[in-house]
């Protein structure tokens, strides 16, 4: 195993150094209990908290900013954060308008969130994000994992919390978001969890995990490499089957890559998105393309459709200023 380490068990605080000292004009780093924070807070607004293990970056700490995240609970590498850090988390950036928690669909985040929420003084309401397609309720113990949609439901959610919405409101706009969404990936490698120190999938040269986790998950199946254009038509005939869209529906596609994908190959994947969903009658009305729910190092990447409408779209293009994410003025 090749990685830059010192101890492995500072991995997480070091990197979170790191990060905060590249952003110190629009982030705090907490670290008894660990969160990361807005640096300038808007009194009154409702506050939007995520989190989840590390190994997903820019997920979720690289999103903290005006009109996305108030802050990020980062737990260890593929490991759920703990409560006190959510609540700390809570206390530091609530100011008045309450606190919404966004959470990915996993035993552990959810317990956590759970345990937070019903602990925490502050008014709170929780957004659960289960966008993933290549596992249904009855065949993953918690139903469908939380994936790459994630990024659109804090992104649409930020907008309008931003925009004054109350936490109400924010809470039902992003359970309307998570209806709309659908995201599934594939790996052609595995990544290396730093304290593990090897594969978690053990793939041939010429061997694929169709549906993979961005933990590294098992997927629907292991099969041989194919073209773009097959594996492409498989993840959106895949996603399209769940959401069923009109024909003409109006889109949001993201291309995200898990971590060890060039960026021209994931160019390239939109490339042959489009001109599926084209030829499905689909319109695609906004792109998003780059790494922004990884695995590590895994090689691949995955695909996330949103059926937009007029106040989804409204909010996508509304200014956004974080690490990881920044358009408008």
């Amino acid at each position: 195993m090749k990685k830059f380490l010192n101890n492995v068990d500072d991995f997480l605080t070091e990197s979170l150094a790191g990060f905060a000292a590249a952003h110190a004009d629009s982030v705090v780093l907490h670290t008894e209990p660990l969160f990361v924070r807005r640096r300038h807070l808007q009194p009154g607004k409702v506050a939007l908290i995520s989190g989840g293990g590390s190994g997903h970056e820019p997920l979720h700490a690289g999103f903290i900013g005006r009109g996305m995240l108030d802050a990020a609970c980062p737990g260890q590498v593929f490991t759920s954060p703990t409560p006190d850090q959510m609540i700390a988390a809570a206390g530091a950036v609530e100011t008045g308008g309450g606190v919404l928690f966004i959470v990915k669909n996993y035993s552990g985040d959810v317990m956590n969130f759970e345990m937070a929420a019903e602990s925490t003084a502050r008014k709170n309401a929780t957004v659960l994000v289960n966008d993933d397609v290549a596992v249904d309720d009855s065949s993953f113990t918690t139903g469908r994992r939380g994936v790459a949609g994630t990024v659109i439901v804090e992104k649409v959610v930020g907008s309008l919390a931003e925009a004054g919405g109350d936490l109400q409101a924010c809470q039902a706009f992003g359970d309307r978001v998570v209806k709309r969404l659908g995201s599934m990936g594939v790996a052609l490698t595995s990544c290396i969890v730093p304290r593990a120190g090897r594969p978690t999938l053990v793939l041939g040269d010429d061997e694929m995990e169709m549906g993979v986790g961005i933990h590294g998950e098992a997927g629907r199946r292991r099969c041989k490499m194919m073209s773009a254009n097959a594996i492409t038509a498989e993840l959106l005939d895949a996603i399209l089957t769940d959401l069923s869209p009109a024909r003409g529906a109006e889109i949001l596609l993201l291309v995200n890559g898990l971590g060890g994908t060039p960026l021209g190959e994931l160019y390239l994947l939109c490339d042959a998105a489009h001109r599926r969903l084209s030829a499905d009658g689909m319109q695609v009305r906004r792109t998003l393309v780059g790494n922004f729910t990884t695995s590590l190092e895994m090689a691949g990447a995955s695909l996330t459709v949103c059926l937009l409408d007029q106040e989804i779209l409204e909010h996508w293009d509304s200014p956004v200023n974080t690490p990881a994410l920044r358009w408008g003025a």
